[in-house]
């Protein structure tokens, strides 16, 4: 969060080796989820994608619903700031049903506002204001 992304890298990457040597595979998923957010801040994209498709099973693996969620809207953000609209859809709308069943309102708000932003891209202003409009009230 200080901008000092090459420093946050390091120290993710020391840490990575440790979580699997004692086997802690949530905190490996978190750890590999923040790296892929590190690439994504520094615009390599497709570095920042393979992160977080290292970190999606893993999360799936211990059944942590809302870092899984957290990952596909992750991926879904990467997806969108390439262009492929639909393919970052497909990410939000899985993200969508497991904050809602993990009661994240916060989370659930900013997906439907990403799947909001997605549709306004699309030129489909209705269902993107359609989506605003379920984001709001939680917001």
């Amino acid at each position: 969060s200080l901008g000092e992304k090459q420093t946050a890298l390091d120290y993710y990457n020391q840490a990575l080796p440790l979580y699997r040597a004692v086997e802690d595979r949530r905190g490996e998923a978190t750890t590999l989820n923040n790296i892929g957010g590190v690439y994504s801040d520094l615009g390599e994209k497709q570095t920042a994608l393979d992160y977080y498709n290292q970190a999606l099973p893993l999360r799936r693996a211990v059944e942590d619903r809302g870092g899984e969620a957290g990952t596909l809207n992750n991926i879904g953000a990467v997806y969108d700031s390439l262009g492929e609209k639909q393919t970052a859809l497909d990410y939000y709308n899985q993200a969508l049903p497991l904050l809602r069943a993990v009661g994240d309102r916060r989370g659930e708000a900013t997906t439907l506002n990403n799947i909001g932003g997605v549709y306004s891209d699309l030129g489909e202003k209705q269902t993107a204001l359609d989506y605003y409009n379920q984001a709001l009230p939680l917001l």
